[in-house]
């Protein structure tokens, strides 16, 4: 078997996101994925932040890095590194990748115009999700717990377990309230999906 000799490097938003694994079992992704110490670090701060959708998030980073090390399909494994004199995951991120000649993966965009600036090599998982098939399509139903109110009026906002933020019309009524929704649209760009939904 060929090896694999350009490593990815993974930052925690990518694996917060846990759209990875099922990628992984397609086919299509053929590297050596490698986890810094310090985005592990970063995913146990955030699954301790007194926030709780921040903890979740960060709880959720963790379990999907325990599902991808076990899973037969993936080659991955933990660097033990770390640079001290470097301030910020993002940048010692670019630092490793830069000095290692390995790829960043994420779906962080502005890690990625960071890294691209610096001519390293970038797989935005945002970028990949664009030109495919969106999780949820206009017409699907869903229960949802909405937590904010929304910039507009009337709306309530919640999020998927993946972190997609969903804006429900009429749901500013249901704080705190996990209803039912119906996608009415869907909306891709480079920082990431939105939907936007109608209560049933």
């Amino acid at each position: 078997e060929e090896e694999r000799v350009v490593p990815l490097l993974l930052d925690s938003n990518v694996i917060i996101d846990g759209r990875l694994l099922d990628l992984a079992h397609t086919g299509f992704l053929d590297y050596r994925l490698v986890v810094p110490r310090f985005v592990i670090s970063e995913l146990q701060t955030i699954a301790d932040a007194g926030n709780d959708l921040k903890r979740q998030r960060g709880r959720r980073g963790l379990d999907m890095l325990n599902r991808m090390r076990r899973d037969t399909e993936l080659d991955i494994q933990i660097e033990d590194v770390d640079f001290p004199e470097i301030v910020g995951v993002d940048a010692k991120l670019v630092h490793l990748a830069k000095t290692t000649g390995a790829k960043i993966l994420t779906n962080d965009y502005n890690l990625a115009k960071i890294a691209e600036v610096q001519n390293i090599g970038v797989l935005n998982m945002n970028n990949l999700s664009t030109v495919l098939k969106p999780r949820y399509l206009p017409g699907e139903h869903l229960l949802l717990k909405v937590v904010r109110e929304g910039k507009e009026p009337n709306q309530g906002v919640g999020y998927l377990d993946d972190g997609t933020m969903v804006v429900v019309e009429g749901g500013h009524r249901f704080m705190g309230d996990t209803v039912e929704v119906v996608i009415a649209n869907t909306i891709q760009t480079s920082t990431g999906r939105m939907l936007f939904a109608e209560l049933t």
